[in-house]
């Protein structure tokens, strides 16, 4: 049973630490559906607190500061207020769907809430930064280790010739994600050319607009799963992250960048054209991050480019149950600012 309290209560919690320095508890339930009591005490008291804390029912509007302060807050589908409040079927099975993600892996539900906590008043590159020092902790953590084995040894992915097709036509520069075989996941090939495509329109103002898609039935199926776990070291893998990953290029040139989704986009599939100053989906399109379920942290920049879109609320709801978004739900939280069928260059919002 999923643990909830009330919102007076939040000060009587124990430490998040076990004994032995296991994460214990790491999720608490608040009921918000009496009467405010005193809120901005209360609002201080959860937004130092170490537990991921999920308000639960439709609120007093008196008791928003404290709302704005926890995780996130789950109320009935269409009784949305604002990015701190996603609403859902049944609340209460939403709740107990969190708790359960977050037992299951508690250390890297407890890092992510921490992180989405306070990034956000980091500038970007700084923020970046953080999710890569937090992502490659979780990397030699034990939740990590458990599904790496999970998994299984895999053989490294084929190399390709073209897993980036660059045209530019005028002003106009046109990236497309060409390993549809593998869903375009995002893997060192494809991320080295993406990189290698977009540092054009770093170097080259005369480009005024890039536009990202994808080939295949999915835009970005995520990481390439068969080279998680391949870094030489966790500090290299930060380094590569950072400094060879797409998310600071783009965000260089994001006011510039219009990225068409279709299909599934999964984990760096979404966290990469968050950056972009325009994304646009296709009605197929869905978004999912599935990183919690396997002991990490999203580590393209979802914690950094999905919170400066959506909140870091959303974020976290999407990030711990690791559900999928349609585009219509994408649309109206601001993850895409369109939706198109594929193939369009006149999206507009519907």
């Amino acid at each position: 049973m999923t643990p909830t309290v009330h919102p007076a209560d939040l000060a009587e919690q124990g430490p998040v630490l076990a004994a032995d320095a296991q994460v214990e508890s790491p999720f608490l339930g608040v009921d918000l559906t009496g009467p405010p009591g005193d809120v901005e005490r209360l609002a201080r008291i959860a937004d130092g607190a170490d537990r991921i804390l999920v308000g639960l029912g439709e609120f007093d509007p008196d008791w928003t500061p404290l709302v704005r302060a926890l995780s996130c807050t789950l109320v009935p589908a269409g009784r949305e207020t604002g990015p701190e409040v996603v609403g859902v079927d049944d609340p209460a099975a939403a709740l107990a769907e969190l708790h359960a993600a977050a037992g299951t892996n508690p250390q890297a539900a407890t890092v992510l809430a921490g992180l989405l906590r306070w990034s956000g008043a980091l500038p970007v590159h700084a923020a970046l930064d953080a999710e890569s020092l937090a992502y490659s902790t979780l990397l030699g953590g034990p939740e990590f280790r458990v599904w790496l084995t999970r998994r299984g040894p895999r053989p490294l992915p084929p190399t390709v010739d073209e897993p980036v097709r660059i045209a530019r036509a005028g002003r106009v520069l046109h990236l497309t994600l060409n390993r549809p075989e593998r869903r375009n996941a995002y893997g060192r090939q494809l991320r080295d050319a993406l990189v290698a495509g977009l540092d054009l329109a770093v170097l080259d103002p005369d480009v005024e607009q890039v536009v990202i898609d994808g080939a295949g039935p999915a835009f970005c199926a995520g990481g390439d799963l068969d080279e998680f776990g391949t870094a030489p070291d966790l500090a290299t893998a930060h380094f590569v992250r950072t400094r060879a990953g797409a998310a600071r290029p783009l965000h260089a040139v994001g006011e510039r960048v219009e990225v068409r989704l279709h299909g599934p986009c999964v984990g760096a599939g979404i966290e990469v054209p968050a950056f972009a100053g325009r994304v646009v989906a296709a009605p197929d399109t869905t978004i999912r991050l599935p990183e919690v379920g396997m002991g990490l942290i999203p580590g393209a920049g979802g914690t950094v480019s999905l919170p400066r879109r959506i909140g870091r609320w959303r974020t976290l709801y999407l990030a711990l149950s690791g559900n999928a978004c349609d585009a219509v739900t994408a649309l109206r939280w601001g993850v895409v600012d369109a939706i198109a069928e594929r193939g369009r260059a006149d999206a507009h919002d519907p």
